[in-house]
């Protein structure tokens, strides 16, 4: 085929072109149809399909993740419930509302004991938390460093286990040598039954 005849190719009377300028024309017509086609349907779907399969691998990932959670359930069931028996046998160590009066005592004479003077020992009104409640105590003791020392040790070799924090706590040195401790000492119980009941409903 020539080229000179394309150039001269009457479109209005196609049918007196050669062969060959018709088979041209014809691969052009097809080729303009399969890449229109293309981008009017194939492409929109085919982008439609890759959001698919995205959305596919992110479900299969979720379910991959939720099955092994569901098959790993019974034993985060049983650890969680070692933990609530744990956690119930620790605050049965602490004391009982009706030993709390003789905690403050043992707790001051302990002091007493190990040479520091108490110049104010002030239980204060009880805070009830979830599972246990708080007993914060006004102090102003005086003594010396093995004093306190002292003291410390004493109150955690007492029976019943007593847990002592520090709150707002300043020390100053006084004459001879020792020190003046003054701000809240907090020690804690466990709620009885009816307690616990009560603060449940509370929260309710």
């Amino acid at each position: 085929m020539d080229l000179n005849e394309l150039k001269d190719l009457d479109f209005n009377n196609l049918g007196s072109a050669s062969t060959g300028a018709k088979s041209l024309i014809i691969a052009v017509v097809c080729i303009l149809i399969l890449v229109g086609g293309y981008f009017l349907l194939i492409k929109e779907k085919r982008e439609r399909l890759e959001r698919v399969e995205q959305t596919e691998v992110q479900l299969r990932t979720e379910f991959s993740e939720k099955q092994q959670k569901a098959a790993n359930l019974e034993r985060y069931e049983a650890q969680l419930e070692e933990m609530e028996e744990l956690l119930a046998s620790m605050l049965q160590q602490l004391p009982s509302r009706t030993e709390m009066p003789d905690i403050l005592v043992d707790i001051s004479r302990t002091a007493q004991g190990s040479g520091i003077r108490n110049e104010l020992f002030e239980p204060r009104a009880e805070v009830v938390r979830e599972f246990y409640a708080e007993q914060p105590i006004s102090v102003r003791l005086v003594g010396s460093y093995h004093d306190f020392g002292a003291f410390v040790s004493s109150v955690a070799s007492l029976s019943r286990v007593v847990i002592l924090t520090m709150r707002d706590i300043s020390l100053q040195p006084v004459a001879g040598g020792d020190l003046r401790m003054e701000g809240t000492v907090t020690t804690y119980r466990y709620l009885d039954d009816s307690e616990m009941d009560n603060s449940t409903g509370q929260r309710r």
